[in-house]
């Protein structure tokens, strides 16, 4: 994976639209689970894409440094093996006196490829240096959106159970009216009433059968007494 495709990836990543993959979820819970899971797991392959290129940097330091350890390094020795050509030659050995020279330039060559790979690498470790900090700053904002994403699922999952409990009690005020009790009592009170109303009606009969048996009754008895005096009449007469 190359420093351009990883920056891409974790600068994609950090600026996910968190909104509206919200305004998308058809059951908030479980998609927003879903979500945070595999957010969750584009962090932390981030985190690993980064930690290569990090420790690539590192190594990339590692050898830088040790280049420009070499070439003091080489420097001293070329210097030291000039000055005991020097010595050699004064001495009057000029054979040791130029091979310590050639050991001199042997190590002044050391001194410059080492020095040469060091400046080399110089730009390199400045760019990735600048690459290590942008996908640091990357990651660090995926972690607040993921944050971010943690509240928002807590407050839509609230608003969801919310909206569903007012629905329920909707439905059932709904179900109230359409249904409403208060008819089947007036219903109910009018059979009442009507069964009242009969049982009235058979008092009054019966209380009318009564009395029209009481006057015949008072009647019978007129017409007896009547019967009787008229024979008493006629016994005197």
């Amino acid at each position: 994976m190359t420093k351009q495709t990883i920056l891409g990836r974790v600068a994609q990543l950090a600026k996910a639209n968190i909104n509206a993959l919200l305004d998308q979820a058809e059951d908030p819970q479980k998609m927003l689970d879903q979500l945070i899971r595999d957010y969750g797991n584009n962090i932390s392959e981030a985190e690993q894409a980064v930690a290569t290129t990090i420790g690539n940097l590192r190594l990339l330091e590692q050898d830088h440094r040790e280049d420009v350890e070499a070439a003091g390094e080489w420097g001293i020795k070329a210097l030291a093996a000039s000055r005991k050509a020097d010595e050699l030659r004064a001495a009057g050995s000029g054979a040791e006196a130029d091979a310590f020279d050639r050991l001199a330039k042997v190590a002044l060559q050391r001194q410059l490829q080492a020095g040469r790979e060091a400046k080399d690498a110089e730009p390199t470790i400045a760019t990735q240096g600048e690459v290590v900090d942008k996908l640091k700053t990357g990651l660090d904002q995926m972690k607040v959106k993921l944050t971010e994403l943690h509240s928002r699922r807590d407050q839509l999952v609230a608003r969801a159970k919310t909206a569903q409990a007012q629905s329920q009690m909707l439905d059932a005020a709904e179900n109230i009216n359409v249904l409403d009790p208060t008819t089947e009592l007036s219903r109910f009170e009018e059979i009442v009433r009507r069964e009242e109303a009969r049982a009235l009606g058979k008092q009054e009969l019966a209380d009318s059968s009564l009395e029209a048996q009481f006057e015949r009754l008072d009647s019978m008895g007129d017409a007896a007494e009547i019967e009787a005096r008229l024979a008493a009449l006629k016994a005197h007469a």
